[in-house]
């Protein structure tokens, strides 16, 4: 039996809110977590992604190699708008737009001028209509520059009103809304509230429907809407009353375009961060707000769908944008280590320089490997499931360039710590290592945080898994039914468990130069020992497997790495065919390099953790939540300091 994950057998019912998972034995609140993210979830994919097919032990090189090429007149368009994107961003400065707190208004106008707004627009609605490679590589450019403006255009084109739009907007919503913010009206996306941020169980702004049923009244509060100071429009998400014949009679999350006219609708605030000091973000209040019915996305009740597919292309800006500014700080850290000499040589030459650097620079080429081919998969491979692609680029491209920053900093030193407004007071150069320190940490926490990140990919690769056998452990379905699904379940894994330990060539390994085969070869063994431990895992732990999420993350953090090696060395691939001798030798290196040191995360990952030691961890930290051990916070200065003059 072939072993792919649209194979596995599934006794559940389609109408089951758990997707086979087992919600009997949680408490009302963690019952409802789960049921309302499994419901807007996709149960199998229209394509499998290439990513998902890790978990499963399968390391399918064909499936994105050959990738078919772009159209040319997209390159041709696309290096076009790049130029001018460029030429826009040399007028902004970005350590004065980090002082002042605001974006000149000539530079919005700029950008807008430039397409900057409808970059993925479809030109019949008045978009640059360019691809998501295109996309990628503008937000590359914009992370090298100004962390506020790359938030902006972020937010704006990839949660924001567009990119929901043009997966589920009607024509008439798409040619009412995609004109106006492709010409530059600012858009964004309403979700957290104040007790609502990754559990979206616990959305509490209403929408009522008035007694004809033709408009909806919006009350509640926003927090934490990035864009919302600037923007005109937005799609929020409102919890709306069960239809009527539902069985459930449950109240479910719907998306709404809203415009910010609307009489009822307030920004209440602007919040202000330690860093993007620009970020047009605040709280928007909603008072008896009207919004039309024909606002809806998609339908009634299915926000939380518009909601998790908008952001899985969306993730995709995070590391583009980190490549960027890990590219600037590979070039600020090169060209200091030349320069400064500390006892007789200069410091690149010292070995704990030299490593950051290496390490660095090969970093910069897996992390821009990543982004490119899951963007190319969204471009040339249409269906194709990139939710695993996706939040593995933000995961480890987000994680990686904190580290290339902070590297950095490390690096500089005490010019690392110092403003750049300092540096130039001073006669240095004003290079902005601290502004890059502040504007990077959000992007661990941006768009579902790395903690999050691991979550949800630990539970997208036990989805095969729940397909084969979550009914045969869930304890809410007959004794009957179980038994049909141990049968299905047997079936299954007969003819997949021996397959995980047999070595195969992955299929398309020969199509790669011999250099890089070792590297693929080590990256599918490491797959199929991948699928072995999660599926070890499962029957070790059954039901309570999803508490064991420090395994987990190592299980992610194993497949994320194995995916990282195969877009480096596809990415090495293509390089190699029209670089020169020098350049072959360059391009082999920053491979072999980052490859290696793969291959040691990956088998750390799997080793996994001294379970012992995770144990009494989470014991102390019970003891500690339960106000033991309070006394090791004795002997500093208790109190949350000085009182501002609103009280505050």
């Amino acid at each position: 039996m072939k072993p792919d994950s649209e194979q596995a057998p599934s006794a559940r019912s389609p109408d089951d809110p758990g997707r086979g998972i087992d919600t009997s034995k949680m408490s009302a609140r963690q019952r409802a977590a789960v049921e309302a993210t499994e419901a807007a979830r996709d149960a199998v994919p229209a394509r499998e992604g290439f990513a998902a097919g890790l978990f499963l032990g399968d390391l399918r090189l064909d499936r994105i190699h050959p990738l078919p090429a772009l159209p040319d007149d997209d390159v041709e368009r696309t290096e076009a708008f790049l130029h001018k994107l460029s030429h826009v961003l040399r007028r902004a400065e970005p350590d004065q737009i980090d002082r002042d707190g605001e974006i000149p208004d000539a530079i919005f106008d700029a950008l807008a001028d430039a397409g900057a707004f409808g970059i993925k627009i479809p030109r019949k609605y008045g978009g640059l209509g360019l691809s998501q490679t295109a996309y990628i590589r503008a937000a590359t450019i914009l992370g090298s520059w100004c962390g506020n403006l790359t938030a902006l255009l972020s937010a704006h084109q990839s949660i924001g009103v567009p990119q929901p739009l043009l997966l589920f907007g009607t024509e008439e919503q798409k040619a009412k809304y995609l004109p106006r913010v492709a010409r530059g009206e600012v858009s964004a996306f309403a979700l957290t509230e104040v007790n609502a941020g990754s559990d979206p169980s616990r959305i509490e702004m209403t929408a009522e429907p008035e007694p004809d049923g033709r408009h909806f009244v919006l009350n509640g509060e926003k927090l934490w809407c990035t864009n919302g100071t600037r923007a005109s429009v937005i799609i929020a998400m409102a919890r709306t009353p069960a239809p009527e014949g539902t069985r459930s009679g449950k109240s479910s999350i719907t998306a709404f375009i809203i415009d910010m006219d609307t009489p009822g609708v307030e920004v209440v605030r602007r919040c202000r961060f330690m860093g993007l000091r620009a970020l047009y973000n605040g709280v928007i209040r909603f008072r008896n707000a009207r919004v039309a019915r024909e606002n809806i996305v998609l339908e009634e009740g299915k926000g939380l769908k518009v909601a998790l597919t908008t952001l899985n292309a969306g993730r995709l800006t995070l590391p583009a944008a980190c490549t960027g500014l890990s590219k600037r700080c590979l070039k600020i850290t090169r060209d200091w280590a030349n320069e400064r000499e500390q006892w007789g040589a200069p410091i690149g030459r010292h070995a704990a320089v030299a490593d950051k650097i290496g390490e660095m620079a090969a970093d910069v080429y897996a992390m821009e490997a990543m982004s490119l081919l899951t963007a190319r998969l969204i471009d040339t491979i249409h269906g194709s499931d990139i939710r695993f692609e996706a939040a593995m680029c933000k995961m480890w491209g987000t994680e990686r360039a904190w580290r290339i920053v902070d590297d950095t900093l490390q690096i500089r030193g005490g010019r690392g710590f110092e403003t750049a407004e300092s540096l130039a007071a001073r006669g240095e150069e004003p290079v902005p290592v601290e502004r890059y320190f502040r504007d990077s940490r959000i992007n661990l926490i941006f768009e579902g945080s790395s903690e999050i990140m691991r979550l949800f990919l630990a539970r997208e690769a036990l989805d095969p898994h729940l397909r084969a056998a979550g009914a045969l452990l869930d304890s809410r379905l007959p004794a009957g039914d179980r038994a049909r699904a141990a049968f299905g379940a047997a079936v299954f894994y007969a003819g997949w468990y021996p397959a995980r330990w047999v070595p195969r060539p992955a299929p398309g390994l020969s199509r790669f130069p011999p250099p890089l085969r070792p590297h693929l070869r080590s990256a599918a063994r490491a797959a199929r020992h991948l699928s072995r431990k999660l599926f070890h895992a499962m029957v070790w732990h059954g039901p309570k497997l999803e508490r064991e999420q420090l395994l987990l993350g190592n299980i992610v953090d194993a497949g994320t790495e194995i995916f990282a090696v195969t877009a480096t060395c596809l990415r090495a691939e293509q390089d190699l065919i029209a670089a020169d001798p020098e350049r072959k030798k360059e391009i082999l290196a920053l491979t072999d390099t980052f490859c290696t040191g793969a291959r040691l995360r990956i088998q750390t990952a799997l080793r996994g953790r001294n379970r012992a030691v995770s144990r009494r961890r989470y014991r102390l930290a019970r003891d500690i939540l339960e106000g033991r051990c309070h006394w090791l916070e004795g002997g500093i200065l208790q109190g949350k300091g000085p009182r501002s003059e609103n009280g505050s």
